[in-house]
């Protein structure tokens, strides 16, 4: 079935975002599509409709297909649990844990995962728009390659390239990527696709002449810089906060294996909301709010809060009043300790919590992997009844204690998380629980916010719209005609 293939020639050079905005232009006319990445590194991720694992990045394309994400659409997800080491998500379940040269070796194998992933979408639906990885230009990992073009020549697929113009070089980058591919990869490089270009197009074609001809492949077109786009991000996180006067302060620690901070998008969006990301030696400030984020390591990351001082800086808020929540690893990080005996994340052993909730947590095997709904508890909703929350749970652990007596909320029946007796402190384990505009509007309002004065933005309906904006720039930068003729469509 027809596959075309979105490379870069860096990290980041908008891969993601091009084939969002190609999945989404070809489902609004209808054609059935789906997007595939054959292995990502992210430790954002999304629980899919067959209870798997995902990239963010690939459930974000999902949507703009309008399907449900399935394990399918990204066979080979590697979680990063320290800088030579990384948990093996294969078609959705943990294979377990390698170091990166294990995995290089292990690649050959994972293949079979991928064109199996591969060979299954390609039977359901018409069109696939697959996502490399990083560069295809990597001569040192070309063995046995899976991401790129060694999936590209599986397959037998075209490819594009995409160059990002505003890091300056693109020329450069384009050129040098196609020079260092073999004799095959070349003829299957379709054309380019230069992206985030801002200014006159006329200063830059004299520049698209000399590529055509000094490779004698095409410019399928130029897509523009989109001031204030906001899609769900693979891994990089910002570290800049906004300074809307009177607005709730919320500060966010950028722990070393920070997993799922797409948690917190809703929140840069809200209008009575200042969000910062305080990363590693800088300075604590002042806040309403304080959220411990996921963490793929939590012991490793918790030590590394002590390292920081935020031990110090949570118990001196707490002081002044203000509110602390635990989001999966955060959450469990709030109890008296957290032991992995089987090394799970890391090393065996316990670690000290930082000792705000009466529970602990114990590493076990087993993910839990599950979208999840129900509703806040009053601890949290205050005198608003039935606040309705959903998101999905991600996790090894299992927490226990008196902390519990009191939940965050009550999913399909069960309990979850934990409120402290002064209602200063709270735990969960579920992600997306801001993605709800009611959701997110009250535990807003039960860290201080006033709800009567701004509300939450319907962050699902923000996506979509973010997404049609992204199509919008195919069907008017993009050299539509070619893309059909290369989609056989």
């Amino acid at each position: 079935m027809p596959t075309l293939m979105v490379q870069g020639t860096t990290s980041d050079a908008g891969k993601t975002t091009v084939v969002a905005a190609l999945c989404r232009w070809l489902a609004r006319q209808g054609v059935s599509v789906a997007p595939f990445k054959p292995q990502n590194m992210a430790l954002n991720s999304a629980v899919t409709v067959d209870g798997g694992e995902i990239g963010r990045s690939t459930a974000l394309q999902a949507l703009a297909c309008g399907l449900e994400p399935h394990s399918d659409m990204n066979p080979v997800l590697l979680k990063p649990q320290s800088d030579c080491g990384a948990q093996v998500i294969l078609r959705g379940k943990v294979h377990g844990n390698m170091d990166a040269l294990d995995y290089h070796a292990y690649k050959a194998e994972a293949m079979a995962s991928v064109m199996a992933s591969w060979r299954a979408l390609s039977e359901r639906y018409d069109v696939i728009i697959a996502e490399g990885a990083g560069s295809p230009a990597e001569i040192n990992l070309r063995a046995n390659d899976i991401a790129n073009m060694g999936f590209a020549e599986a397959a037998d697929c075209p490819v594009l390239l995409v160059g990002d113009i505003d890091k300056g070089g693109v020329f450069a980058q384009l050129v040098g990527t196609l020079e260092l591919l073999s004799e095959t990869e070349r003829a299957r490089t379709a054309g380019y696709i230069i992206n985030r270009f801002r200014g006159d197009i006329a200063l830059l074609e004299p520049g698209l002449d000399w590529l055509e001809a000094r490779t004698s492949k095409p410019v399928f077109g130029v897509l523009p810089y989109l001031h204030g786009l906001v899609v769900d991000s693979e891994d990089s996180v910002s570290t800049e906060g906004s300074s809307e006067a009177g607005a709730l302060n919320v500060v966010v620690p950028v722990l070393p294996r920070i997993s799922n901070h797409n948690d917190f998008d809703p929140l840069r969006l809200h209008p009575g909301v200042n969000l910062t990301f305080v990363g590693p030696d800088q300075p604590i400030p002042p806040s309403d709010l304080i959220i411990l984020p996921g963490s793929k390591s939590t012991r490793h990351d918790m030590q590394w809060l002590k390292q920081q001082g935020w031990p110090d800086a949570l118990r001196k808020h707490l002081r002044y009043g203000g509110k602390v929540l635990g989001i999966c690893g955060g959450f469990q990080m709030l109890g008296q300790w957290v032991e992995d005996p089987d090394g799970l994340e890391g090393e065996t052993g316990r670690t000290e919590g930082l000792d705000l909730l009466e529970m602990s947590t114990r590493m076990v095997s087993g993910k839990q992997l599950k979208q999840v709904s129900g509703t806040l508890t009053p601890s949290v909703a205050g005198a608003t009844t039935s606040v309705t929350m959903h998101g999905y749970e991600m996790h090894n652990g299992v927490t226990e204690g008196p902390a519990l007596a009191r939940p965050f909320a009550v999913l399909e029946g069960q309990p979850d998380g934990a409120v402290s007796q002064d209602d200063q402190i709270a735990g969960t384990y579920v992600h997306g629980l801001f993605d709800a505009p009611e959701a997110c509007d009250a535990i807003l309002a039960w860290a201080g916010l006033n709800r009567a004065a701004t509300q939450a933005v319907d962050y699902q309906s923000h996506r979509l719209q973010q997404l049609d904006r992204l199509a919008d720039q195919v069907e008017t930068c993009l050299d539509t005609d070619r893309l059909r003729s290369l989609l056989q469509l």
